[in-house]
């Protein structure tokens, strides 16, 4: 089960770089727009987000020494932060130029998401 857990942290590592790559990638050009790759790597955040508690669930099941539980506060705020990114994403997504304040708010999202994974 830790190495299921490894492998989808890996892939949500993996996921919350693309979502904040893919962003950065629209600096330097103007007008800036909302990339597919952010979205798939939003998806993907969740998905794997979503697993992880699942996963994390369970060690803690099997073992309370070893794994604390899931704290579902920081869960919740964080999934409620990846659901505003995925409503801006796609609700801009085949606009031609979206505004520098709605692709800021995504990268400002996308930062305090990992600020709150980090926080002890």
């Amino acid at each position: 089960m830790t190495i299921a857990r490894n492998i989808l942290l890996v892939l949500h590592i993996i996921a919350f770089l693309g979502i904040l790559g893919t962003l950065l990638s629209q600096i330097p050009k103007n007008p800036k727009r909302i990339l597919g790759g952010a979205m798939h790597s939003a998806l993907l955040a969740l998905i794997t987000g979503i697993a992880l508690v699942g996963v994390r669930t369970s060690l803690h099941s099997s073992d309370p020494a070893m794994w604390d539980e899931p704290d579902h506060m920081k869960v919740g705020i964080k999934f409620l932060i990846l659901a505003i990114i995925l409503v801006l994403g796609y609700k801009n997504l085949k606009k031609p130029a979206v505004s520098t304040k709605v692709w800021a708010i995504m990268i400002a999202l996308a930062v305090v998401n990992l600020i709150i994974a980090l926080a002890p």
